[in-house]
């Protein structure tokens, strides 16, 4: 199955000229002259060796002279002091300068990573963190790890109104010095003395500052692990990132694996381990996961997401192997789906929420303050809309394909309308709920389609809508067109039986094949290459 969800523009910003004025100056300049700034991951600089710059594609040697103790004092006495993580950075940046040192303790070798905000990320994912469920993030160094968890920081923060907390072991979210780097938004950071520290620090955050979404990066030791529980357990939202790969890693890591669960062996009696069909010696789980959905993060662009991670470690102990769902950003920036759950692997309320979210038909409401209908205001000759928790670059282009007098305002206060997202308004959290109470004309779809989204549009503008009927052809063709250019097969929304034969004919004239999968009244259209 191939679906898309929403995308946004992502805004980047890396303080590279930061980073670059703690070089030596030839060392700067051989960078400044490859023009490849944002390429640039990391530079190395060994003792005795060549300096090198590594790239996402490759890696060059800087000079043909070799790195000196000079360059080595050059540098650290230009950054911030190191801890005992031998790691240090530069005040108000996200850049990390990372040590080696030899037996007396004298530095050998720096790497300094760079470090960027990159804005607009999380629109992978953002329907996951709209939930409030705790998260976990896998993935090896250099797939965007820490980059999606400050993100989630910041949004969470400004766009859900919520109190958010990070813990910092290395600086690494929220950048070097007492100040906070801008890209964390709202969110407070607590600072770590010390890695052996963290848990403590978890704990403090969740008794003294009264969070309600706690953030960690690399949840590594068993006390770290009690600790995630512990804030769990008092119904603190928690985003995390830990050491491992897969689900599989982390199940099988002893130390980490209580964060899904954990795992313990049990010993059947006859009659059950006949019924089951079964050894009588088992592996079950042996409590409820710390954080309910695991994100295993492929590669930048690419995310395996278990949405009930219960019911999959449970699935795994029966030799089940998991089955998520995987989702990737294409080139140009939309995100698709490429393969979907398996629907057995969901918990029944979970099938049930995302059946209700399939349904295309917009709804709109008008809501004062004392939570009763009424009567929308009249809207003036060109509105400002305010979207909420809805993709604005898909509003941007329905406003343009439907040339409706509509422009997208920053703030709800100044906007004359109002569209979000459905799971926003079930909750009513921040901005969405001070807009209802100040009555604004409020629209709401149920998820993030260029569908739904001129759907609305027309509604509020008066325009003739489309029927069912229109709506469904329109995503065999989008569906036609996607099997055409990735070659991947595409499942349509389920439809009756006259719209899908309708499909179906569509699907014959373009040479690619179809057929009708599931069970009515979720009976619906695969198209896949002939």
């Amino acid at each position: 199955m191939q679906a898309k969800l929403l995308s946004v523009d992502a805004r980047i910003t890396d303080n590279l000229g930061q980073l670059l004025q703690v070089l030596p100056p030839d060392l700067r300049l051989a960078i400044q002259a490859q023009v490849r700034d944002a390429e640039l991951l990391e530079i190395v600089l060994d003792l005795g060796r060549q300096p090198e710059a590594r790239y996402t594609a490759g890696s060059m040697f800087l000079t043909e002279r070799l790195v000196d103790h000079n360059d080595l004092e050059y540098v650290t006495s230009r950054v911030g002091e190191f801890g005992k993580d031998n790691r240090a950075g530069i005040e108000r940046t996200l850049h990390r300068i990372s040590a080696i040192r030899n037996r007396t303790g004298r530095i050998v070798g720096l790497t300094c990573r760079i470090g960027r905000a990159v804005f607009g990320t999380i629109d992978i994912m953002q329907d996951v963190v709209e939930t409030g469920k705790n998260i976990l993030i896998l993935g090896r160094p250099g797939v965007g790890n820490t980059t999606k968890l400050r993100e989630v920081a910041r949004v969470v923060g400004e766009d859900f109104g919520k109190r958010v907390i990070i813990v910092d072991t290395s600086n690494e979210i929220a950048g070097d010095g007492d100040i906070p780097h801008p890209a964390i938004g709202r969110s407070r950071r607590m600072q770590v003395p010390e890695p052996a520290l963290q848990h403590a620090v978890m704990i403090e955050a969740v008794e003294n500052h009264m969070p309600e979404v706690i953030v960690i990066d690399e949840i590594g030791t068993e006390q770290e692990a009690f600790a995630a529980r512990t804030i769990a357990e008092r119904g603190v939202q928690l985003v995390g990132t830990a050491h491992g790969n897969t689900l599989e890693n982390l199940l099988m890591n002893p130390t980490l694996s209580d964060l899904i669960g954990g795992i313990q062996t049990v010993t059947l009696s006859d009659e059950e381990a006949k019924r089951r069909g079964t050894q009588k010696t088992v592996l079950e789980r042996k409590a409820p996961p710390t954080f309910d959905v695991v994100i295993e993060m492929i590669d930048k662009e690419r995310m395996a997401v278990h949405h009930d991670v219960a019911t999959t470690i449970d699935n795994m102990l029966r030799g089940k192997p998991p089955r998520p769902e995987i989702r990737e950003r294409s080139e140009d920036g939309e995100i698709n789906v490429l393969q979907a759950a398996d629907e057995g692997s969901l918990a029944p309320s979970l099938r049930e929420e995302r059946a209700a979210m399939t349904s295309y038909a917009p709804t709109s409401v008008q809501r004062g303050s004392n939570g009763d209908s009424g009567q929308p205001r009249e809207l003036p000759s060109t509105v400002l809309v305010f979207p909420y928790g809805v993709s604005r670059s898909r509003m941007e282009k329905a406003i343009r394909d439907l040339r409706v007098p509509a422009i997208i305002s920053k703030t709800w206060q100044d906007a004359d309308a109002v569209v979000a997202l459905k799971a926003h308004f079930r909750r009513e959290p921040g901005r969405l709920k001070d807009a209802i109470d100040d009555n604004k004309p409020t629209f709401v779809v149920r998820s993030n389609t260029q569908v739904q989204i001129e759907a609305i549009l027309k509604e509020m503008f008066g325009l003739a809508g489309d029927s069912d009927e229109q709506v469904a052809m329109r995503e065999a063709e989008e569906g036609i067109q996607r099997v055409r250019e990735s070659g991947e097969p595409v499942e349509l929304m389920p439809q009756n039986a006259y719209v899908r034969r309708l499909q179906h004919q569509l699907i014959e004239t373009s040479d690619l094949v179809s057929t009708s999968v599931g069970t009515e009244p979720r009976r619906r259209i695969r198209i896949v290459k002939g």
